[in-house]
C-alpha cells in the first residue's frame, strides 16, 4: 500500500473540497493512454497534488503570479516579474496567467523542461530522505552540507 502523504498540519479542512477535485483530475490522468507508459503515475499523481495545493495559496483551483513567486522564494530561487510571467506562460502555453492543476500535471509528465518542472524536480531531489539508488552516490560538496 502507498504511504498517504504527508499533511501540513493545519489548514487540511479548508483544502478538501480542492483536494477531491484534484483526485478527479488525477483520475483522469491515470486513465490517459498518453500517460500509459509512465513509470509510478499514481504515486506522482499524489506528489502533484499536494504540491499543486501547497502553492495554490489563493484557493481558487489556480496558481497565480503572486503564488509562484512565493514559491520561488519558498524554494530559494526568488525571480523577477518578468521571470515569473515567463514561466507561467511557458507551462500554460501562454494562454493563461494562471497554472491550472492540468496545466501543472502536464509539465510535470511532458517531455518539455519548464522551470518549473525544473524546480519541482529539484525540491523533490533535496526532500527525498531514501532516494532509489542510481549509479554511485554523488559526490557531496561543500554547498550540499547542512
Amino acid at each position: 500500500a502507498m504511504a498517504a502523504p504527508r499533511r501540513p498540519s493545519g489548514g487540511g479542512l479548508r483544502k478538501a473540497p480542492q483536494d477531491g477535485r484534484l483526485e478527479e483530475i488525477n483520475k483522469e490522468f491515470l486513465c490517459d493512454p498518453k500517460f500509459s507508459d509512465e513509470e509510478d503515475l499514481e504515486e506522482k499523481l499524489a506528489v502533484f497534488k499536494e504540491k499543486y495545493m501547497e502553492f495554490d495559496l489563493n484557493n481558487q483551483g489556480e496558481i497565480d503570479l503572486m503564488s509562484v513567486k512565493r514559491m520561488m522564494e519558498k524554494l530559494g530561487a526568488p525571480k523577477t516579474h518578468l521571470e515569473l510571467k515567463k514561466m507561467i506562460s511557458e507551462v500554460t502555453g501562454g494562454v493563461s496567467d494562471t497554472i491550472s492543476y492540468q496545466d501543472f500535471v502536464n509539465v510535470m509528465l511532458g517531455k518539455r523542461s519548464a522551470v518549473l518542472k525544473l524546480v519541482m524536480m529539484f525540491e523533490g531531489k533535496a526532500n527525498e530522505s531514501n532516494p532509489k539508488p542510481s549509479g554511485p552516490p554523488p559526490e557531496r560538496d561543500i554547498a550540499s552540507l547542512p
